[in-house]
């Protein structure tokens, strides 16, 4: 391929995109109607299974495979094969469509909950 070919073929592909951004965009804000399905998405790099990302956004990992296999069919990302079988990976990051990704809950602090005997007990 002559660099002018390659060239005009980069010029066709940023029309392209730039014809698709706004259903894209309402593809994304309408499936992505969630904040946990907003984290998932984003989280969604190819490198963390089912059960990690599960964990991670507070969903079954029956779930997350679920929710991969319709984005799949909608064409929001690609199948990365792995050990064990597929991941998904997102092709867009959504805040560059101006949706926000929600910040992911904390784990609950562990609290003490053992009561302090008194030293006399403990010297008995």
């Amino acid at each position: 391929m002559s660099d002018e070919q390659a060239a005009i073929l980069r010029e066709i592909l940023k029309w392209v995109k730039l014809a698709g951004i706004k259903e894209l965009k309402e593809t994304l804000a309408s499936t992505l109607d969630s904040d946990e399905l907003k984290r998932l998405y984003h989280f969604s790099d190819g490198t963390k299974g089912t059960i990690e990302l599960g964990k991670l956004v507070g969903m079954s990992p029956s779930r997350v495979s679920n929710t991969w296999q319709t984005w799949l069919k909608q064409g929001l990302g690609d199948a990365v094969s792995v050990k064990g079988g597929n991941r998904f990976r997102r092709t867009f990051d959504i805040e560059d469509f101006g949706l926000k990704v929600p910040e992911t809950r904390s784990a609950p602090e562990i609290v003490n909950t053992e009561v302090e005997a008194p030293q006399q007990a403990a010297e008995q």
